[in-house]
Order: C-alpha cells, then structure tokens, then sequence
C-alpha cells in the first residue's frame, strides 16, 4: 500500500499508556488510481491487531475527518515524533487539518461520543467487579473527549497529547465507581458548546478535494 500519513495514536499519544497498553497504530494511504476504474472499488480500510493498526484510503479518511470523528482527526494533530510514516502529501495534509474543522461537527462528535462513554458507565452492572477496568478506560475517553472537544470548539486547536494525565486517571477511577459524579462535567461542555466558538458553521471542502485530486494524479501509472 501507497502510506501516505501514519503515527502512533491512543493512550501513548494522550500520555495515559501504562505498562500494559496496547500501541495503537493509524495512518491513511492512497490506492491505485486505476483500482477505481474497474468492478469492484478497492478496500477502504484495513484493519489489523498484530500490530494494532488501522489505515484508511485516503478518500474515505477525508469523509471521516469531514464529519468529525475524533479518532481520524487526531492523525493530522500529532506531535512530531509520533509520526511513523511523512509522505510529502502527507505533510500537505497536515497543512489542511484547518479546513476539515466545522464547530456543529465537532461538537456533535465529541460531546456524542463522551455522552456515550457516560451512558456506558451508567449502565454497568457495578456489583460485578470484572468490568471495573473497562469502566475505568470508558471514563477517561470520557474525559479526554470533553476536553479535547471544548478546546477544539474554543481555540481551533486539537490537544492530543494531555497536560494533566495523571487528573484524567484519577477522575477515570472516580467516575468508574460513581458515574453521577460525571455530571457536571458534561453539563458544563454543553454551556462551553452553547456558546460562540472559533470554527466556522461548515468546513472548508474545496482544498481537500485539491488534495485529493493531487493523490490521484499521483497515483495514476506512469507511461
């Protein structure tokens, strides 16, 4: 495959990892021009777990990115030395993460997916101890969404790597056992959502479909 972008992601990348952590990996690269000239489209996505990685055509990486997910949108916002794999498109594309930025999807994306993390800690059987640990890794997403979402809305900037991780585990532990607790956390990103932010009411399409089409010409095969 054509990697065009690919860097450590997840827990190493937020400062959370623990001696047990997995090492996740995500990346974007381009399939053949060709490959969509014929029956059947090329893969979008490949996905694998030794090593954990997951990589994204690069057209289905945009829409993702487009429509706000968190997880494909961390991959244009890492620091350096996370990066595995630069391509110089890639490197362009790390110069458009502006333009993929809208303030309705970020707040839809990320409060929705911190609201579901919650939801998941309400209903956990907390009699049954054997989910405890993944309550506790629920409860840090949790944390880490809200945060991450709140700063993007307000500054236009996406913080991957946590200035306070060790507040994060903590409040992962505490909400854990006492989901409720949680609350006001997210009753305050929605007041900070509520208000004016720095991202416009839709992104900005027109160079990513550019730089697309810049892949594509350089994917086609050479004469």
């Amino acid at each position: 495959m054509n990697v065009l972008l690919s860097g450590i992601v997840g827990s190493t990348a937020y400062g959370l990892a623990h001696a047990g952590s997995d090492l996740d990996r995500l990346g974007l690269f381009a399939a053949p021009t060709v490959a969509f000239h014929g029956l059947h489209r090329p893969a979008e996505s490949h996905v694998t777990t030794a090593p954990d990685r997951t990589l994204h055509e690069a057209a289905k990486w945009c829409r993702l990115a487009l429509g706000g997910n968190p997880t494909a949108t961390e991959l244009v916002w890492l620091p350096e030395e996370l990066y595995e794999v630069r391509t110089p498109l890639g490197e362009e594309l790390i110069g458009l993460r502006g333009a993929f930025l809208c303030g309705p999807a970020v707040r839809q994306s990320y409060l929705g997916y911190a609201t579901q993390q919650f939801r998941k800690l309400t209903a956990r059987d907390r009699t049954d101890p054997t989910g405890r640990a993944k309550a506790a890794k629920h409860a840090r997403h949790l944390v880490r969404l809200v945060r991450q979402g709140v700063t993007l809305h307000e500054t236009g900037r996406l913080e991957i790597r946590l200035p306070d991780p060790e507040r994060v585990r903590a409040l992962g532990e505490r909400y854990a056992d006492h989901p409720e607790d949680a609350t006001p956390l997210l009753a305050d990103a929605e007041t900070r959502f509520a208000r004016p932010g720095v991202l416009p009411t839709t992104p900005d399409e027109r160079p990513v479909e550019a730089w697309l089409h810049r892949v594509r010409t350089a994917h086609l095969p050479t004469p």
